[in-house]
Formats: C-alpha cells, sequence, structure tokens
C-alpha cells in the first residue's frame, strides 16, 4: 500500500451543505479574480513573482555578471560600469516600482481579507442570533413541561440577545491606552 493510499483512506467525504458552501466560495473567488482590473492583476503577478525564489536566482544571476564583468574579472569583456553607478540606478528604480506593486497586492489583500472578515463576523452573529433563540425556546418548553432548570445566572444570559455595539463599546472602554 502506497503512502497515498492510506491518505486517500483517511479522508471522509464533507457534507453536502459544506460541499455547496466551498463550491460557491471558489466560483465566488473566481468571479472576483475575472472581474479584477487589468492593472491589478498584473500587480498581483510581478508582486508574486518577486516573492519567488526565481526572482532571487534571476536578480543574482544578472546584478552578479553585471558586478563581477564591471570589476574588470572576465578578461574579454570590457567594463561599463566600473563605479556600479548605473547598477545603483537600476537597482533603485527597480525597487520603487517592486516596492510599489507590492504595496497594491498588498492593498488588495487587505480588501480581501477585509471582506472575508465581514463575512465571518455577519455568520457569528446570525449563528449567535439563532443560538439565543433556540436557548429562549429550549427554557420556555421546560418552563411548559415543568423541567427544572439549572441554576444560576448563566441560564439567563443564554436567552440575552447581543449586541454588537454595545460589545465593540466595552472592549474600547477597557482597551489600554
Amino acid at each position: 500500500m502506497v503512502l497515498s493510499d492510506v491518505d486517500d483512506m483517511d479522508k471522509q467525504p464533507v457534507s453536502e451543505p459544506l460541499a455547496r458552501n466551498i463550491d460557491a466560495l471558489m466560483q465566488r473567488r473566481r468571479r472576483e479574480f475575472a472581474d479584477e482590473s487589468l492593472t491589478r492583476k498584473f500587480a498581483a503577478q510581478i508582486a508574486d513573482f518577486t516573492g519567488s525564489v526565481w526572482s532571487v536566482l534571476i536578480h543574482a544571476v544578472l546584478f552578479g555578471t553585471w558586478i563581477i564583468v564591471n570589476l574588470g574579472l572576465v578578461p574579454l569583456v570590457a567594463p561599463w560600469d566600473p563605479t556600479l553607478v548605473v547598477l545603483a540606478m537600476i537597482a533603485s528604480v527597480e525597487a520603487i516600482f517592486l516596492t510599489t506593486f507590492v504595496l497594491m497586492n498588498q492593498r488588495r489583500q487587505a480588501r480581501i481579507e477585509d471582506d472575508r472578515a465581514e463575512l465571518t463576523l455577519q455568520i457569528s452573529l446570525l449563528a449567535e442570533h439563532e443560538t439565543t433563540k433556540l436557548a429562549q425556546l429550549t427554557m420556555a418548553i421546560a418552563r411548559q413541561l415543568g423541567v427544572p432548570l439549572p441554576p444560576g445566572p448563566e441560564t439567563e444570559d443564554l436567552t440575552q440577545e447581543v449586541a454588537p455595539d454595545t460589545i465593540l463599546d466595552e472592549i474600547e472602554r477597557k482597551r489600554p491606552e
């Protein structure tokens, strides 16, 4: 038995609702990528390449060759930039452009993360609301049937609606300066 066969045996199929949600999210990602402007796609590709090993290797070869040749270490090629000022200027201009592309990509990623955080918050608030309603219903059924409820304030707290603004205000109030 091959190791990948063992891995495949350990995998359980996901539930239908989860599979549906994953498909919906993947479709949305494809749609959002298709709707992005050409400049954003270009900036993302440049930033992705810049953060790759290939970028490091290409720069090492190009800049290394430039330096070796211009230090006069290659006898058949005459140095054209013996003070390496042109190389420094090229590297500086490239750094400006690459930094701009990386910042554009970071802004794009931050926007995506903000959207995901907003979605997570909305789902959490919806789940909290539904859980509160279920607790209220369960307690009403228990009271109707004469089933004793667990003592303590936590039981009643389960039936209280969560007010996000109040929670955010309390967090802000208690946040150290």
